[in-house]
């Protein structure tokens, strides 16, 4: 059964151990933020990671992991917390339709098409590597996130009632546990043509065109009110 996001109270902060974070352009190109602690890259995409809590971790591997012909491996970081490991990864993308091809992101399909004037973004995120990574601390609650920032007015979506997120980020969410399972995770998000910079522009414009027509007309009637008054005298 798909599992839809959704369902985070305004305000709250929620703590993930998997996220993926896509900065989405119109043209198909993306910028692409993993955080998750190493546990999860383990377990979820089968990663080899040395998960001792006192191992010394090389960004290398994580850089090696995620670069490929379609991805560019930006930076890496990493940090501590809940006793675990964490790391960030951000990625460059010409073409989000592509990020399959690399290893760590095969786990979903990705569409973006045009249906109806829209632009329709597509994701399902299938069954995990499931690997038994033994005891690293994880409580069972633990969460699973897809944010989606998207560059146009949002027509429809399937991320839950609780969102917009300051009018264009969507959140999916998944328990962390039935992500390890292989519960798919189905996104859906359809958006205008236009970006909003580009909407935003040309309301400036208009607004500008319209001002400076009113100028105008306000200019044109003190002088023939001017030349009335001449003429009068």
């Amino acid at each position: 059964m798909a599992c839809q996001g959704g369902g985070v109270p305004g305000g709250l902060v929620r703590q993930y151990e998997y996220e993926e974070e896509t900065y989405l352009d119109l043209d198909g190109s993306a910028t692409v933020h993993i955080n998750a602690s190493l546990a999860a890259l383990a377990s979820l995409r089968g990663l080899e990671l040395d998960l001792r809590p006192n191992a010394r971790f090389e960004k290398t591997e994580l850089r090696t992991a995620y670069e490929s012909p379609v991805t560019d491996v930006v930076r890496v970081t990493t940090w501590r917390r809940f006793g675990r490991r964490f790391a960030h990864i951000r990625l460059k993308v010409d073409d989000v339709r592509k990020l399959s091809a690399a290893a760590p992101l095969s786990w979903s399909a990705y569409e973006l098409t045009e249906r109806d004037g829209l632009i329709v973004y597509r994701q399902r995120m299938g069954a995990a590597a499931g690997k038994d990574v033994g005891q690293v601390g994880w409580k069972g609650n633990e969460l699973v996130a897809v944010r989606l920032h998207l560059p146009a007015r949002i027509r429809y979506h399937n991320a839950g009632s609780d969102n917009l997120r300051r009018g264009n980020i969507l959140v999916w969410e998944q328990p962390f546990a039935a992500r390890q399972t292989g519960s798919p995770l189905e996104i859906e998000a359809r958006m205008d043509r236009q970006s909003i910079l580009f909407s935003t522009l040309k309301l400036f414009a208009l607004s500008g065109v319209i001002a400076l027509s009113l100028l105008a007309t306000i200019i044109a009637w003190v002088v023939r009110k001017g030349r009335s008054r001449a003429r009068t005298a």
